[in-house]
């Protein structure tokens, strides 16, 4: 099979950061799928994997987790999908990635893909869609029915742009993003924020103006550690901080205790890398969130299309993702 892989940790200006491989074919048993991938999107994971992870010696490491495709054969213990469903999912960050044109992955961890929209754009949605629905819904516990405010920070890039529609559409909360430029503020109020404010400049006096003396719930998804903080002070007592971003020096938590804060950590891959008995979770969410795309309740985060699936466009997409300035998803087609 075709695919995209490095063989040593590189920057990606360097020639050999991304290659153009050719692979064996992966064989389906167990619980796995096999394949064979229409779409893909790159996320910032890819990058940070690129970047720090050398393969075992001798090898090539193929990356990538989002993926939309067809089921080409199924392992003897496979219950919940057959040859020729269309299906949609992030993997496992431990095995490998979608950048290829077969893949094997775990169907407990696989939705069927929505039926209303073509691949590209769909691409765009499961490891965002897993991760600000675990976040929203199982990390802050929120229901459907609750009410107060939410402020997402670094709301217009992936994860916030869909973590923006599904606090808008499935709860009562006030959503709140942050976005610095024209361009993603628009974007923020398009997906249904109700509030949006900069990041750039102090967070509380503007969610003060906005009518939101203090917020119930923040997502910290870029930066958490520069606004932390900010973010104390704006959370109102026994408020909740659920983040999903890495800290380059310890976080002191003993500012959240005057408060009663409390504070979550979000990884999507934790239900795959530690089989979770409850890993058939993000089966289920993910076809939910195909039901609510097919039913006009949530829309594609695709931002920009970077072509076909090779190493000189998925150079120029991991390039794009760490410039900081994606909006959305961006996602490729086929090889």
């Amino acid at each position: 099979m075709k695919a995209v892989a490095y063989r040593q940790p590189l920057p990606i200006s360097h020639p050999d950061s991304l290659l153009d491989l050719t692979l064996p074919d992966p064989q389906a048993a167990g619980r796995d799928l096999l394949v064979r991938v229409e779409a893909v999107s790159v996320n910032p994971v890819d990058t940070k994997v690129r970047a720090g992870s050398a393969p075992a010696a001798g090898q090539a490491k193929v990356i990538g987790w989002d993926a939309v495709g067809t089921v080409e054969a199924v392992g003897d213990q496979v219950t919940f999908f057959k040859p020729g469903d269309r299906v949609w999912y992030a993997g496992d960050i431990t095995r490998p990635g979608s950048n290829a044109e077969l893949q094997l992955v775990d169907e407990r961890i696989v939705g069927h893909a929505p039926r209303s929209i073509p691949a590209a754009q769909a691409a765009a949605l499961p490891l965002t869609a897993i991760t600000a629905w675990e976040l929203l819904f199982d990390r802050l516990r929120v229901a459907p029915g609750t009410e107060g405010s939410l402020l997402i920070i670094g709301a217009a890039g992936g994860v916030g742009s869909i973590l923006t529609q599904l606090a808008r559409r499935l709860t009562k909360l006030t959503v709140v993003g942050t976005a610095s430029r024209p361009e993603t503020q628009a974007w923020l109020r398009e997906l249904g924020a109700h509030h949006v404010i900069d990041h750039h400049q102090p967070l509380l006096p503007q969610l003060q103006a906005a009518g939101v003396p203090q917020v119930n719930a923040v997502a910290g998804l870029t930066h958490t550690q520069s606004y932390y903080t900010q973010i104390v002070e704006a959370l109102a007592p026994q408020g909740q901080l659920a983040l999903i971003d890495d800290f380059k020096e310890p976080l002191d938590v003993t500012a959240m205790k005057r408060k009663s804060l409390s504070l979550h950590w979000e990884l999507m891959f934790t239900r795959p890398m530690m089989q979770t008995p409850d890993m058939h979770k993000q089966h289920e969410l993910l076809d939910e969130v195909a039901r609510l795309i097919d039913a006009g309740t949530l829309r594609s985060t695709l931002g920009e299309h970077f072509g076909t699936i090779n190493a000189a466009n998925l150079k120029r997409a991991h390039a794009f993702i760490e410039s900081g300035k994606a909006r959305g998803k961006v996602v490729l087609e086929s090889f």
